[in-house]
Formats: C-alpha cells, structure tokens, sequence
C-alpha cells in the first residue's frame, strides 16, 4: 500500500470549469483510495472526460476509452464501511457484473440512500459541488451528447 493511514488525504479535481475539493477517507476505504491516489499521481486521469452525468444523481469519470467500458486493465476487490451516500459522496463505479472497476469513479449530486447497499463511499466533495451539478448532461450510449467536462489534472494533498 501507498498511502499512510496515519495522514489525511484530499484530490483537487482541476476541470475547465472549475476546481473541486475532496476530502478521501483512507482509514475507511484504504484500498478505494489508495488505487484512486495511485492513479492520480501517475496523471491516469488527466484529460479525460465525465462520460456520464445524470442531474441529481451522478457525475461518472475515469474511463480512458470515454464510454463507460474502460478501465486501467485491472478490477477491484470490494471494500465496505459504515459510510452512507449523499450529495457529494465519492465512490468506485462497477460494471454490468458487479465489479469494482479500477478507475472509474462516481460523485452523487443529490440524494442516493439507495446506493448505499451496493457501494462504498471513499470521498466527500469539500468544496465545488456546484460545478458539478452544472456539467453537461452526458450518456455515452446517446448520441448527440458529446460535449463532455474534462478533469484537466487530479492533485493529492497531503494534511
């Protein structure tokens, strides 16, 4: 592993809209966010896009090929803790099997209780959740909706 679970991590999410502060729970979800800090210093994540975004529900991104079916080349094990989804909440998308993808990651942009058996929150957006409930709607599988936000680099603070 990475990261110390004795220090507290934060990713600042650099979009061409604005900036968004995470707090990420490492003694919670060592795993979740020790791949999440993993692929953000080695800029796995710059350039690309939010691929999916559903107004009050979710702003998906992480995915390399930009439709939904990408990944690092690799999956996770499921992690669990007693952290419950809200507005803001970050967290590790799965696929059509229930897989923990390596890098795809999802933030709530309202009221999702209902994830909250199926998921596990390793995030919570700080700061910024406002540009994240104005990104364009987007659904890889619909044409018409290209326009897509781009995380122009993902930053790892240490406190």
């Amino acid at each position: 592993m990475a990261i110390d679970l004795d220090i507290k991590y934060e990713a600042i999410l650099r979009l061409d809209s604005g900036i968004i502060n995470i707090d990420l729970f490492a003694e919670e979800s060592p795993e979740l966010v020790n791949n999440f800090i993993f692929l953000a210093r080695n800029s796995f994540y710059d350039g690309l896009v939010f691929h999916r975004v559903v107004p009050g529900f979710v702003a998906q991104a992480g995915d390399p090929s930009g439709d939904g079916y990408g990944s690092p080349g690799y999956t996770l094990s499921s992690e669990t803790n007693a952290l419950t989804f809200s507005a803001g909440s970050l967290s590790m998308a799965r696929d059509a099997i229930g897989t923990v993808n390596g890098s795809q990651f999802f933030i709530t942009l309202g009221s999702t209780p209902h994830l909250n058996t199926d998921f596990t929150v390793f995030g919570k957006v700080k700061s910024g959740l406002e540009i994240l409930d104005n990104l364009p709607v987007r659904d890889p599988t619909r044409p018409g909706l290209e326009v897509a936000e781009k995380i122009l680099n993902i930053e790892i603070i240490e406190k």
